[in-house]
């Protein structure tokens, strides 16, 4: 089966490198020199790294296919991809992006929206749900709030605390820490992410 590890971002520099949003809980396995990637679309691959190396919390990767900068910005948007036979049944959070992405979202037995991506975090991760007035929210992604994910039935339950959904919606001036009551939200930035609580 094929994994989705990795989104790339912006190039960096003049050299061919990019940046990535990284979509594996095991980065150092998955972007070692030499490691040969499925690309989507696939006229941008395959590639094949040549380098890797962090910068802060970002993530740099160099492929053996782009050596400009021209090269890295043609690579803009690409889903990298690995074929692997391992599953992680016991892996509460072995979720990945393209598994999640078009999946209704039930609260109760009502739709209030679909997932339209998913933001991998340090701390945790969120869900993006696009309503259907196309105002997007941010849901925490943690078995509290989403206690259920069936991909074979197209759908995520969310529980989510009162206000939630107007709380953290993309537009509101209230996003971070607000569903908590504990954070200072004139400090937050509005289209950053979780700021509240590990609950």
């Amino acid at each position: 089966m094929q994994l989705q590890v990795a989104r790339i971002g912006k190039p960096h520099g003049i050299r061919g490198e990019v940046t990535v949003q990284v979509l594996t809980d095991a980065p150092g396995d998955r972007f070692v020199p030499g490691t040969r990637f499925i690309v989507e679309p696939a006229s941008s691959g395959p590639l094949t790294v040549y380098s890797a190396r962090w910068n802060k919390d970002i993530l740099l990767l160099a492929f053996e296919e782009a050596e400009t900068r021209n090269d890295a910005e043609a690579l803009r948007g690409a889903k990298l991809f690995i074929e692997t036979e391992e599953i992680d049944e016991d892996d509460d959070e072995g979720w990945y992006e393209h598994e999640l992405v078009g999946l209704d979202v039930r609260l109760g037995s009502t739709v209030v929206g679909k997932v339209s991506a998913l933001h991998t975090m340090p701390v945790q991760d969120l869900l993006v749900v696009t309503t259907a007035d196309g105002q997007e929210i941010l849901v925490p992604f943690v078995e509290q709030i989403v206690p259920e994910v069936n991909v074979g039935e197209k759908y995520v339950v969310v529980t989510p605390p009162p206000g939630l959904f107007e709380i953290n919606a993309e537009d509101s001036p209230g996003i971070p820490g607000a569903a908590s009551g504990g954070t200072d939200a004139e400090s937050n930035d509005a289209g950053d992410t979780n700021t509240g609580s590990n609950a």
